[in-house]
């Protein structure tokens, strides 16, 4: 199996690819994990993640700036179909819009916009940043299988995506209200919280998305 970890200068990407490799040693899988800007590299990939951190538009920008990237990133995941995995503003960028520094258009594969955090108790700070726990509504989604309801998991973001279909939501997590924690549909699978850095259960999810056969 080859994963193809997306590098388009968003953020340092190797704690990513420790805890890919880490859960497939431990899950007994050969898999060759490689963070690379290479297109032709993503296009062969049979499995695709897309981190990111920062802004959605900075994002967006950073995957148009190489020629070819966001072209081969569509076609992994709505025309060859494998599995994809976006993390953190790579979960939003599949949405329709993203509302951060105005508007600009997401991937449209999660319908829905990415909006400003406003929760209801106004103690509670922008950016959501530290632990949270996954709500009781977690999905039977086959990348969710062993990670239990209310596993704590970890975040950092001032932005949220609002799904217009309520199927297409896994699991939420309550910040002054309801805050939507992981999307999916068909192929394709995202997180807002960084599972590398959610110990025990962001390792689970990783190993069943390496064994996710969509």
């Amino acid at each position: 199996m080859k994963l193809a970890i997306v590098d388009y200068g968003s953020g340092n990407l190797r704690s990513a690819a420790k805890a890919f490799e880490r859960s497939a040693r431990e899950s007994g899988l050969n898999a060759r994990i490689d963070v690379t800007g290479d297109v032709d590299s993503i296009a062969s990939a049979d499995r695709v993640v897309l981190p990111g951190v920062g802004a959605f538009r900075d994002c967006l920008e950073g995957l148009t700036a190489i020629d070819g990237m966001v072209d081969a990133i569509s076609h992994a995941a709505t025309v060859r179909e494998v599995p994809f995995f976006g993390i953190c503003v790579g979960m939003q960028l599949m949405a329709s819009i993203g509302r951060e520094h105005g508007d600009t258009n997401g991937f449209g594969w999660i319908p829905g916009a990415v909006e400003p955090l406003a929760p209801q108790d106004p103690t509670l700070k922008i950016p959501h940043m530290g632990w949270n726990a996954l709500s009781a509504e977690v999905s039977d989604h086959p990348v969710l299988a062993g990670v239990p309801q209310g596993a704590y998991v970890y975040f950092v973001h001032s932005f949220s995506l609002q799904a217009e279909k309520a199927e297409h939501v896994l699991a939420a997590v309550d910040y002054g209200g309801p805050v939507t924690a992981i999307v999916g549909r068909d192929n394709i699978v995202g997180t807002q919280f960084h599972p590398e850095k959610s110990q025990a259960a962001g390792l689970a999810l990783i190993a069943n998305f390496l064994k996710w056969e969509p």
